[in-house]
């Protein structure tokens, strides 16, 4: 292409009277003929990029791109420092930490110049190009080069790479449309743009251009049987878990089924053919493939799966739940409350303390009731030696503290008193009639954790600390 050095306008021309074409059909400086070396002290940095992105795949590769600009900079005896490559896209001015880091170190004097491909290798987007032009008017990038132009910290030379940018913005905008747009098209067709989901395979037969969706013969019929089974057997979650993995169903990656993965398979519309796209858009389709559930089946499953709001976890506390540890498995203890109403009209309650199956959920160890549990623990303190524990401490403080209220309040003068309060029959009692904080201040004293095995408590190490 014929270059136009700038001198060669007409002089009463101005930028304002040049069009972006004008521009757009020349480099900013003259390429042609004897160069002349950078000044010294000019270090560039060798910056290839090309996207992992499937619009980049015509795109120059990163090893040819070096290798253009080293031959480049050889001829033009550019002082290259470092080389750095980076496989991300461009469109995000927050995605490319290799690109961020140049900018920083430019910021900070290392590089006073870019060698790169092309202008859509350094931005296509806002943010980036801001930055770049931002640092030439500061004076810390004194060049940009690729490999047919050059622009330095002059307006034409700016303007220019602004408008090369803001075109490569611009094809990535009319991209992302083109591209919306075949998948709306796509979606009308009756084909989910996406891969489908567990149950289904994309079969393309020879000499067809586009792909269709098929049931996958391995795993379909155990989809359908997930289905019936919620809404005829009226299995729950574990038991679909335990089942599917016991008929050793493994995904397309060859990964078992997590429980989180079973319910988004139960709550997918996908099955009944048809789908939503995207998803909460509110467009709904009608696939051209074969459902594999009907949509009787799927609201019969949806209604079998709806459950009243639990409430927020830890909402109830139980007293002892902090202090046991399942001897079985080394998890903790946790409680549930079971109410029942009587014939007389009266309500029973009863908590059971079990353990919580968080990573065992095969855990044999059986649950225990209050009441019971209460009783092995006065009978496990009767054996401790309660002057050498904390617990003592303990029941001092409040002997203590009654002894105040029933000399202030009661007028119980210390001969009255003088009789002591057995240590015992006292944490007999709070262990019974306690409230859940004076229990757990009580049995604070207790360094030890208590473990709950086969239905008897015990401490840990045996001994008291």
């Amino acid at each position: 292409m014929e270059t136009y050095p700038l001198s060669h306008m007409h002089p009463m021309s101005s930028l304002a009277e040049q069009t972006p074409q004008t521009i757009l059909d020349r480099p900013s400086t003259p390429w042609h003929g004897e160069q002349k070396p950078d000044p010294e002290g000019t270090r560039y940095c060798l910056y290839a990029r090309k996207s992992s992105e499937d619009d980049e795949r015509q795109a120059l590769s990163i090893e040819s791109q070096v290798k253009e600009m080293m031959e480049l900079a050889k001829r033009e005896r550019l002082n290259i420092t470092e080389i750095r490559r980076e496989s991300h896209s461009a469109k995000a001015s927050s995605g490319r930490p290799v690109y961020n880091q140049l900018l920083k170190d430019i910021r900070q004097g290392l590089f006073g110049g870019i060698l790169t491909w092309a202008p859509d290798r350094l931005s296509r987007n806002a943010g980036d190009l801001g930055s770049l032009v931002d640092m030439m008017d500061q004076g810390l990038l004194k060049e940009i080069r690729t490999h047919g132009q050059r622009f330095t910290n002059n307006p034409n030379e700016k303007f220019l790479l602004m408008i090369l940018c803001s075109q490569a913005k611009l094809e990535n905008d009319n991209r992302g449309l083109n591209v919306k747009r075949g998948q709306r098209a796509r979606a009308e067709q009756g084909y989910r743009p996406c891969i489908p989901p567990i149950g289904y395979l994309t079969e393309r037969k020879l000499g067809e251009t586009k792909s269709r969706v098929v049931p996958d013969p391995v795993r379909a019929p155990f989809i359908r049987q997930l289905y019936e089974k919620v809404a005829c057997e009226h299995r729950s979650g574990r038991f679909l878990y335990d089942w599917i993995h016991e008929q050793g169903f493994l995904s397309r990656n060859g990964k078992r089924l997590s429980l989180s993965m079973i319910f988004t398979i139960l709550h997918n519309p996908y099955y009944t053919g048809r789908f939503e796209y995207p998803v909460g858009g509110g467009n709904w389709y009608q696939g051209d493939y074969e459902p594999l559930v009907s949509q009787q089946l799927f609201d019969d499953v949806q209604r079998a799966l709806e459950r009243p709001a639990f409430p927020e976890w830890g909402a109830k506390e139980f007293a002892f739940t902090r202090l046991l540890i399942c001897g079985t498995c080394g998890l903790g203890i946790t409680a549930d409350e079971k109410k029942k109403q009587l014939m007389d009209g009266s309500v029973s309650r009863h908590v059971y303390y079990r353990c919580t199956h968080t990573r065992n959920r095969h855990c044999k160890e059986p649950p225990i009731k209050e009441g019971p549990l209460i009783e092995q623990l006065i009978e496990l303190l009767d054996g401790l030696d309660l002057n050498a524990s904390a617990v003592k401490r303990k029941i001092d403080d409040e002997f203590e503290r009654f002894s105040r209220f029933a000399s202030d309040v009661l007028g119980i003068t210390d001969k009255q008193k003088a009789q002591k309060i057995n240590q015992r029959k006292y944490v007999e009692y709070l262990l019974r009639n306690g409230t859940m904080e004076e229990k757990r201040q009580l049995l604070g004293g207790l360094k030890n954790k208590l473990i709950l095995k086969s239905g008897s408590l015990l401490f840990d190490d045996g001994i008291m600390r």
